[in-house]
């Protein structure tokens, strides 16, 4: 039974035309047939009301493609592409026959399943609600701005101390945190490396000194971006003073675990009719928002409180629908009247902070900060000019590069066989040496272990293919096992050096969704899956207990979000994917700290790096709205 693609519970199993057709032409994939399903029960709903429906297949096939969309990535579909399907009709036809049907609405009708608005993009409901609701409270949030009193003494002082400046131009990290101390709304878009956490710390700083009692909590995604974060705040914040940051948050969580999961429901505890007990809400990671879970976070926060929100614009998307992140942070461009505030409040001169004309202007324009300046990467590094010509989609550009050489921090294995060979898998496993050496060298304790193991990672574009993450992981794993002078043998499940992923959060067990734990002995010699905590401990769990997982010697960059290694192995495959976008690529490249290597064709990289991905929704538009 497949769930219903408008997000309802009740199963779809009857079958359409489109879904018929579907199977008949060989595509059979859950997306389509849930799609078509959807498609052929929305169609009948439409008769029972109107026996005598206009055009039924318009109808059916305009469903098809807003349930598909979503599934891709879009919020919605628009007229276009269903013109392409019935190229002998006008658009004002179209139009006619889904509001005519009695199951398509407009924004200002009563809630029907599909929703076609004034731009000519038609969403299911559910999407589009989510788009309307989250648009109204960013626009919320960002007029709070207008009743903030200005900074006090208090503030000015901690933000002049902790922001000496550097450099002849303007310092964005510090417009970036009097940004944050003007308003309640802050988005802050950067790669690694680009002081986002250095900005937040003192950020917090300043708001402790003007209320020593002031609430803060920090949120990511997932898990381990959650603890990367708290990692690299208590590292960041070693130069505060200790009644400072002593007030500091101690913990970071995932969203789903602040917004309080109700597990069998989906709904969460916190919303807007019971907001979170909070003042300052800083969330890491935030291009991994979709936006389902962006509109319920925004909603949890109070009236009174703050939202910082801070990701890489240029990052990949979120998995599910919406690219939240990206949409609010593409256009920044700071008014005259917030110029002259942050100039006042820095310290600086109006006239150095200069920032482009929006092309479209959004309630966010005096929200949103880019940081380019890169502190970990020079833009001449090899790393950051193969980043910076990643995202400029210069593909030529970058293969030149690569083929010249002579940069130790990016190599790149022209390697284009459809399955890997044994050179390929030689060098994947001298990234591992180090981890190796130390599961050969006895029993090995758990910090040694993954200070190890989170040298380097092995990063696949995809997952079903001799060149994706199941393969690759059978083939490390089995070498791995064979040098530890264990059976070789795939049915050999548990063993000491095996890194799992978790794919399926437990709430009992504390454990989320891309969590990582290693497999080691314990006491007793009884093999245990250990997992870094909160505390900076290790925690050890029975292998029979663990929700789904998988080997974890390689991952997709999906799941790599969040993360940051040493060294990096990006293997893409002998095919061009819709997966491979420029997005894709970049993200791979930047989650290495010190070395990338990039193992694919000339042609699937030079693909990839043309494409960009561009997901459909209406979240600008609706910014825009009264």
């Amino acid at each position: 039974m497949l769930e219903r693609a408008d997000g309802g519970g009740e199963a779809v199993s009857a079958p359409s035309a489109l879904g018929s057709r579907a199977r008949d032409e060989g595509i059979c994939s859950p997306r389509h047939l849930l799609a078509a399903g959807f498609a052929g029960r929305l169609l009948r709903w439409a008769r029972d009301g109107a026996p005598g429906l206009d055009s039924p297949e318009v109808l059916e096939r305009a469903a098809f493609l807003a349930s598909f969309a979503t599934t891709e990535g879009h919020v919605c579909t628009d007229l276009d592409a269903l013109s392409q399907a019935f190229p002998e009709r006008s658009k004002d036809e179209l139009r006619g026959i889904l509001l005519g049907s009695g199951v398509v609405g407009s924004p200002s009708d009563p809630p029907r399943p599909l929703i076609l608005d004034a731009g000519d993009r038609l969403y299911l409901y559910r999407y589009f609600d989510y788009e309307r609701r989250l648009a109204r409270t960013l626009r919320r949030l960002a007029h709070g701005r207008e009743g903030q009193a200005p900074p006090s003494q208090a503030v000015r002082d901690p933000l002049n101390a902790l922001f000496p400046g550097r450099s002849a131009g303007p310092d964005w990290q510090k417009l970036a945190a009097a940004l944050a101390l003007l308003g309640r709304l802050t988005i802050i878009s950067g790669g690694p490396g680009t002081g986002k956490t250095t900005t937040v710390v003192n950020l917090l700083a300043c708001l402790i000194a003007q209320n020593p009692d002031c609430r803060i909590a920090l949120a990511a995604p997932t898990g381990k971006a959650a603890a990367r974060m708290l990692d690299a705040l208590r590292e960041r914040a070693a130069h505060l003073p200790e009644g400072i940051r002593a007030k500091l948050p101690d913990d970071a969580c995932t969203v789903h675990r602040l917004l309080g999961v109700m597990p069998g429901s989906g709904n969460f505890r916190h919303h807007a009719g019971n907001p979170l007990a909070v003042d300052v809400l800083v969330v890491d990671e935030a291009s991994m928002l979709d936006l389902a879970l962006a509109t319920k976070l925004a909603e949890a926060v109070p009236a009174s409180g703050r939202l910082i929100l801070l990701g890489d614009k240029d990052q990949l998307a979120a998995v599910e629908a919406g690219a939240v992140f990206a949409e609010i942070s593409a256009d920044p461009g700071l008014s005259p009247a917030v110029i002259e505030q942050l100039a006042a409040l820095a310290e600086t001169d109006p006239a150095g902070i200069v920032t482009a004309v929006p092309v479209q202007v959004t309630p966010l324009k005096d929200c949103v900060v880019w940081f380019s300046r890169n502190y970990r990467f020079r833009s001449d590094s090899g790393i950051g000019r193969l980043a910076a010509r990643v995202n400029a989609g210069e593909a030529e550009a970058v293969i030149a590069d690569l083929r010249a050489g002579g940069d130790d921090a990016v190599t790149w294995r022209e390697d284009a066989a459809a399955v890997p060979g044994a050179g390929l898998l030689e060098a994947l496993l001298k990234g591992y040496a180090d981890y190796l050496a130390v599961m050969l060298a006895g029993p090995a304790e758990p910090r040694a272990a993954f200070a190890a193991y989170n040298r380097f990672r092995v990063l696949c574009a995809v997952r079903e293919s001799p060149r994706g993450v199941n393969a690759v992981n059978r083939m490390i794993a089995r070498e791995f096992r064979r040098r530890l002078r264990l059976a070789a043998d795939d049915r050999v499940e548990w063993y000491p050096g095996r890194p799992v992923m978790v794919l399926r959060n437990d709430y009992v067990l504390k454990l989320f969704n891309g969590d990582i734990g290693i497999v080691l002995p314990g006491p007793s010699g009884e093999l245990r899956v250990h997992f870094p905590d909160t505390e900076g401990d290790f925690r050890a769990i029975p292998p029979a207990r663990l929700p789904e997982h998988e080997t974890a010697f390689a991952m997709t960059v999906h799941k790599s979000q969040g993360s940051e290694f040493d060294e990096v192995a990006l293997l893409l495959p002998d095919r061009v994917s819709p997966v491979l976008t420029r997005e894709l690529i970049y993200t791979g490249i930047t989650r290495a700290r010190r070395a990338v290597s990039l193992i694919g064709g000339s042609a699937v990289l030079a693909e990839a790096i043309r494409r960009r991905t561009d997901r459909h929704s209406g979240l600008i538009d609706r910014l825009g709205e009264i």
